[in-house]
């Protein structure tokens, strides 16, 4: 936890404090935007949680930082985090959820689980954690731990070793990695029925997403939700490899339909299809300017 002594002076007073550890990831002010706010390069405490929702809001961010940069003084809060470090993995919508327990090796990456008959799937590896591991073992464990990219693969092995789940990665962002799975060429990648790797080469040169059910598209750092821009989003300041792919990449999904984008970094969202198709558009759009 989170250190008071460094306790950063942009914070509300109060309980919940950020302190000069922060990376600046993004995570709590996505989990919990009521507290939680940039104050340029890092997070601050915006307001202390008003009520019970922000409160739980709030302790899961602090579970979830990569960082242990959030801390509390409170001693019933401390006493209640133990009970809000089990809550996870997070229900998104029908068979998925949200991992939590983001890693600071991957930047604070998100990671994100799917629930199904004939295997579960977790996207991007979060950290190791005692209490994610076993919440993951009482819900069947894992078949497939599929990595987007090289940049969130966390702690990947332990979590492949415990599980006995076969890795799956782009083989242009594979070097070096010890995968099961490593796919080639630009051709998507069915593993089952309704789930699909489509390559999305632009962020990295293996860059990768999973769309299941048409409805979930797990897209890595490839495309995310702007709250500034309101509207889907590629990250040009992270392009790693090149932008020129990256937009060709984001056309090659105009066709697809989804109602959730799940991304390592950046908010997630929800809308209709047509929402998503006319935003993606856009997103194709602003890219091109750029």
């Amino acid at each position: 936890m989170a250190n008071v002594k460094t306790r950063h002076p942009a914070n509300a007073a109060g309980d919940f404090f950020v302190d000069t550890t922060c990376i600046d990831c993004d995570t709590c002010r996505w989990l919990a935007p009521e507290t939680f706010h940039d104050i340029g390069d890092q997070s601050a405490v915006r307001a202390q949680p008003a009520g019970s929702a922000q409160r739980l809001a709030a302790m899961q961010a602090l579970v979830s930082c990569p960082t242990a940069s959030i801390g509390v003084t409170d001693a019933d809060t401390r006493a209640a985090l133990r009970e809000v470090s089990t809550s996870f993995p997070l229900p998104v919508e029908d068979d998925v959820f949200y991992c939590g327990y983001h890693a600071e090796s991957s930047f604070g990456a998100a990671s994100w689980f799917i629930q199904r008959e004939g295997g579960n799937v977790m996207v991007d590896s979060p950290r190791f954690a005692a209490p994610l591991v076993k919440r993951i073992a009482d819900m069947g464990g894992i078949r497939w731990l599929y990595l987007t990219h090289r940049d969130d693969v966390a702690d990947h092995a332990k979590w492949a070793a415990r599980f006995g789940a076969e890795r799956i990665i782009h083989a242009d962002d594979g070097r070096g990695l010890d995968a099961e799975v490593k796919l080639k060429g630009s051709a998507p990648h069915e593993l089952a029925p309704g789930l699909t790797v489509i390559p999305v080469p632009g962020h990295t040169r293996g860059s990768t997403v999973l769309h299941y059910r048409d409805k979930f598209l797990f897209t890595g750092d490839h495309l995310a939700w702007s709250k500034r821009l309101n509207n889907l989003y590629a990250f040009r300041s992270a392009c790693w490899y090149s932008w020129d792919e990256q937009i060709k990449s984001m056309e090659r999904l105009l066709p697809l339909r989804f109602e959730w984008v799940l991304p390592g970094h950046g908010w997630k969202f929800r809308a209709s299809a047509p929402e998503m198709a006319r935003q993606l558009q856009e997103c194709v759009n602003w890219m091109r300017r750029k």
